[in-house]
């Protein structure tokens, strides 16, 4: 999977490199599927960015409401699953999202699922349109390039209890001071307090982390959970950690205690 990404990710940025013709340089935060035929039009990761930044549209993780827990991108919402509808087949209901967004039919809205090979998104967006929806997009490349390109997700607490049941190799960073996590955390979590993390790559904490083996650098796709503080502190760190190459990080948006 990662390598059939990495080809991906290479395409795409031959893809919007060939489209450029002056300007700066292409970039490929900038680039989209561009698959032909598409009934809706795509977005790229920065105008997602954009999107989320200043609340323009409602943007819909089309997924099962336990993949959406375990991670989504943050800011997104999920709906419920359409009634009677195969898993391989997986939609969310259009009424839900009706629902969602006040029955308005010209509502700006983004969907996104699991990347290019995920039909989730497409389905749900030919269902919106025939159903009288007029402002529907879609980011098709989805989780996985978001990763790729150093988003991080973000993980909600059922979520997170799914993963500690299942996922024994995920790596769990509590970012509350060393003091705090003195007198207790999860068991194997590593401590990376958020006041010691700074700007920039391989300084400050994230160094000694990557040198001393709290962070996962034998396997840099190990899923990393970040949790202890604030949302913003959590998230903080996680965005730090990515942008150390880890390709698998998220945060929990409460505290400490809300985890417990």
């Amino acid at each position: 999977m990662l390598f059939r990404l990495c080809f991906l990710l290479l395409g795409l940025a031959l893809s919007c490199f060939a489209q450029s013709t002056s300007g700066p340089a292409p970039n490929i935060f900038d680039a989209t599927l561009t698959e032909s035929g598409a009934k809706t039009p795509e977005i790229s990761t920065n105008e997602l960015k954009k999107i989320l930044a200043d609340h323009s549209a409602a943007v819909l993780d089309t997924r099962p409401e336990k993949e959406f827990a375990v991670s989504h991108i943050p800011g997104a919402m999920n709906v419920a699953a359409k009634a009677g509808v195969e898993m391989s087949k997986y939609v969310s209901d259009v009424a839900e999202v009706s629902r969602l967004l006040n029955n308005k039919k010209d509502a700006a809205l983004v969907l996104y699922c699991n990347g290019p090979f995920c039909g989730k998104s497409k389905r749900l967006s030919e269902e919106l349109l025939a159903a009288g929806f007029t402002n529907v997009r879609r980011y098709q490349l989805g989780i996985p390039a978001w990763r790729a390109l150093g988003g991080v997700t973000q993980t909600e607490v059922d979520g997170a209890t799914y993963v500690r049941t299942n996922d024994k190799t995920a790596v769990w960073i509590d970012v509350r001071p060393a003091a705090e996590f003195a007198k207790g955390s999860m068991a194997g979590a590593k401590n990376i307090p958020r006041s010691l993390v700074l700007q920039g790559k391989d300084v400050g904490e994230l160094k000694k982390a990557k040198d001393d083996g709290r962070l996962p650098m034998t396997d840099h796709n190990t899923r990393i959970i970040v949790f202890g503080g604030s949302a913003e502190d959590n998230s903080f760190v996680a965005d730090a950690i990515a942008h150390e190459a880890f390709h698998n990080v998220a945060f929990l948006p409460g505290d400490f205690a809300s985890l417990k």
